[in-house]
């Protein structure tokens, strides 16, 4: 389906948008694809791995969300749009609570006018796992952009946009990582460690960008797509990465949560199960929709259902997360299956 059509991803120059410019070079013929961020340098040096001499359909297109008119420019004959331009440290975002919200939450709005003006067919936006009851500003600005993009399609009018929400966990290979810090630390011998008992949800970023081409594929507007993936254990991440260093309890930091939910109790009364994913509709007539599409491994999650990173029922293991950040240890490494590793039940 990206074949010969024009593609943009915002934010494009951070971890998630090279990997997603490197698959879909490799598999994919667009048009174009247009690689939409702020920062000149990420660009230019994007430009030296994929050059427009070797791939004609690239665009390097420097703007910044916050500025809706050059949205408006560069969303121009836009078939698929991939919103993944965020500030999402949660420190950071903290101390600046104000250019955070211009970032994720008015960026997203100027991201919907846009589209909707120039009639783009689909926009998926990256989430989080923190926009699921958050806690911190960061998981807030992300619920807020998450909740305008679910109801962006009322504001379509004649206007058949479609928009749709991908939310996931934490991203093993991406920039801000918790995995190169406790590499720089393990040098010293000691890991800080904020609780033994935290856990969390893991994609890789080749995981990641294969289930936002999914949802691209069979979005039909106002949908949040969860993928099913496995949780680890904060220790046990610590242990693969070096097995002999001592820990060194920290303590929970403010705005930080022990577990994290990428589906709360009050969602699964409007949320869908598949084999591989969930759906959670904004729409209640949609739940009907697709339970009839003829997919006979969906079906309604219970009342009670929570998906959260402790109740999980797969895990990795030591040995499973040590594999992992070997095979990531390059930003541009490829895993060739969907998911890219089998988790261990427990």
């Amino acid at each position: 389906m990206l074949n010969n059509k024009n593609i943009l991803i915002t934010g494009g120059t951070g971890s998630f948008g090279k990997k997603m410019v490197q698959i879909i070079l490799e598999n994919y013929a667009p048009n174009k694809l247009i690689v939409f961020s702020r920062d000149e340098l990420k660009q230019f040096e994007m430009s030296q791995r994929w050059d427009a001499e070797k791939y004609p359909c690239i665009r390097y297109f420097l703007g910044d969300v916050r500025d809706k008119d050059r949205l408006m420019l560069a969303f121009r004959q836009v078939d698929y749009v991939i919103h993944a331009a965020a500030l999402k440290q949660v420190p950071a975002a903290e101390y600046n609570p104000a250019e955070c919200i211009k970032t994720n939450v008015i960026g997203a709005m100027n991201v919907i006018e846009a589209a909707i003006y120039n009639n783009v067919s689909r926009v998926i936006a990256l989430s989080t796992d923190k926009a699921c009851n958050p806690l911190n500003l960061y998981g807030a600005t992300k619920l807020c952009a998450d909740k305008l993009f679910c109801a962006a399609k009322a504001y379509g009018g004649f206007q058949n946009v479609r928009f749709a929400v991908v939310r996931y966990g934490n991203v093993l290979g991406s920039r801000g990582s918790v995995v190169p810090f406790f590499k720089e630390k393990a040098k010293a011998g000691v890991i800080p460690i904020t609780d033994p008992r935290m856990t969390r949800f893991w994609i890789t970023l080749d995981q990641a960008v294969h289930f936002v081409l999914m949802a691209l594929k069979i979005v039909r507007g106002g949908e949040v797509f969860v993928p099913q993936i496995p949780s680890m254990k904060i220790v046990d991440l610590a242990r693969a990465i070096d097995p002999e260093c001592r820990f060194d309890i920290i303590g929970v930091r403010p705005g930080e949560k022990l577990h994290e939910t990428l589906i709360s109790g009050e969602e699964a009364r409007h949320t869908v199960e598949f084999r591989e994913h969930f759906i959670i509709q904004s729409h209640p007539r949609s739940l009907e929709e697709l339970l009839s599409a003829g997919n006979g491994n969906a079906g309604l999650c219970r009342n009670d259902f929570k998906y959260t990173s402790d109740q999980n029922k797969d895990w990795l293991t030591v040995e499973q997360l040590r594999d992992l950040i070997e095979k990531t240890a390059d930003d541009y490494s490829i895993e060739k299956s969907r998911w890219g590793l089998e988790a261990v039940p427990q």
